[in-house]
């Protein structure tokens, strides 16, 4: 189903019989407008042009009525801030007010040797859209009253692109809503920064967390058949540069989980995922937590990003990551190099494979270090390039989102069966690493490729939570 955005022209009626034509020009560029929008992949639910209180009111039951995410104000011409603030008021959501002129620039040698000052004004109002964006901004500060804007002409790709980020914002929001989140286990002990207040997730977000069974899972675990464990083991081939040194029986082991954790995501419609598990030695559990790796990378490299260590307010920023097309690797901060100026991050997995640089190598682990037992895991760097780091953070008042633009560059890793990439920030690494950690975030993000903090800013205003920017 596709995300409903509003949208509504603004103009002035006692314009409209003044000035011929101008209506039929205004109600035309409206028309274009919808259209690029709706070329974004979302429904737009156009209430037509609001042009006195009266009109306000209508838009606003109507656009009510459908259910929109987020609204798109254009101001056509100007118009009075009283025909706008009944529409924001009722609706209760973003609005972003479209200052969008028809051309870049007016023929001014041609619209003045028209000589006819009634047919000049007619054609001023067309393009005077910046006289009302003032007036409304007053009235919605004053208001209280949530909203951005957005200013270029009808055919400016740096306009296109804002209006894009507000889509894809809305579509991201909408998705986590609807997301059910698996938690499977329990916390990693002592990893107080890790804990969070499920409520409050739900509260901000909007999806359900759904609480998981091992014992479910080792259901599912025994019912795999050799058939589903060689399919399983040729998608590894697939994905994956398998390492010689990998045992084939646990290759085996680890396939047989991936087909259970399948099965688990989709008899419970799980849209992400946190978990950890420690149990007794040598137990029936113990073997399935320490063989998810591999099959809890191919959910993420899905759009089912999976957070270990119970992370879950990592796994809710995969989420947004994964659904804003960036990716969503997990990670925590490995070690800095004050020589190169970078931070190295990565984690022994999940990881996102359909970012890397390059294949990704499911490799053996003789131990998997601060956890139970042995088993097979991934090792990739982020694909070289700008990329964007990502944390759900639960502060002493609220949850906010905290966000940084970097790059991911080449330089030497750690080969150690882990995910790691080398970072650069152009504010340099130290300063990087303080202003980061004192905002409180756990020590998780979530990696992703390309600098999305523009539409993350967008979906920090569509779900009412603050957005700290630290570069």
């Amino acid at each position: 189903m596709q995300t409903k955005v509003g949208l509504f022209g603004i103009g002035l009626d006692t314009y409209w019989a003044q000035f011929d034509g101008l209506l039929d020009n205004l109600k035309n560029y409206q028309s274009t407008i919808k259209t690029r929008i709706s070329d974004f992949g979302v429904e737009v639910i156009d209430a037509g042009m609001v042009d006195n209180p009266v009109r306000a009111r209508e838009a606003a039951d109507f656009l009510k009525s459908q259910d929109v995410e987020i609204v798109f104000l254009y101001v056509s011409t100007y118009a009075l801030s009283s025909t706008v603030l009944p529409v924001a008021q009722r609706l209760k959501i973003p609005v972003v007010i479209l200052n969008l002129q028809p051309v870049a620039e007016l023929d001014y040698n041609a619209f003045n040797n028209l000589k006819d000052r009634g047919k000049m004004t007619g054609i001023w109002l067309e393009h005077c859209q910046a006289c009302s964006v003032p007036e409304i901004a007053s009235v919605f500060n004053r208001s209280m009253i949530q909203y951005d804007i957005v200013t270029g002409y009808l055919q400016d790709d740096v306009a296109w692109q804002e209006i894009k980020g507000w889509t894809e914002a809305a579509r991201v929001a909408v998705t986590m809503r609807n997301n059910r989140l698996g938690v499977l286990g329990h916390y990693y002990g002592g990893m107080l920064d890790v804990y969070t207040d499920m409520t409050k997730q739900s509260a901000v977000f909007g999806n359900h967390i759904e609480l998981l069974e091992m014992d479910e899972l080792k259901k599912y675990r025994d019912e795999v058949t050799n058939s589903e464990v060689l399919t399983k083991i040729q998608e590894f081939n697939r994905s994956f540069e398998v390492s010689p040194e990998c045992e084939h029986s646990e290759i085996e082991r680890a396939a047989k989980t991936s087909v259970a954790l399948d099965k688990l995501i989709g008899k419970r419609q799980l849209g992400s995922m946190a978990y950890y598990y420690e149990g007794e030695s040598g137990n029936d559990h113990e073997n399935i937590v320490t063989s998810v790796i591999a099959g809890n990378t191919l959910l993420t490299g899905k759009n089912i990003p999976v957070a270990g260590e119970c992370e879950i307010k990592n796994a809710q920023a995969m989420k947004i990551m994964s659904e804003f097309g960036a990716g969503g690797s997990f990670s925590e901060f490995y070690l800095m190099d004050f020589k190169d100026d970078v931070v190295m991050l990565g984690h022994d997995g999940p990881a996102h494979f359909a970012i890397a640089e390059g294949k990704v190598k499911l490799v053996p682990l003789p131990i998997y270090h601060g956890k139970p037992g042995k088993g097979l895991s991934i090792q990739m760097t982020v694909r070289h390039g700008p990329v964007t780091l990502l944390s759900v953070v639960e502060g002493k008042d609220n949850l906010f989102l905290l966000v940084a633009e970097g790059e991911s560059v080449e330089g030497p890793i750690l080969e150690i069966g882990n995910t790691n990439s080398r970072y650069r920030f152009s504010i340099g690494a130290r300063r990087f690493m303080n202003e980061w950690s004192k905002q409180g975030p756990a020590h998780h993000c979530a990696i992703g490729v390309g600098h999305i903090a523009p539409k993350i800013d967008k979906l920090g205003k569509i779900l009412g939570i603050e957005v700290v920017r630290i570069c």
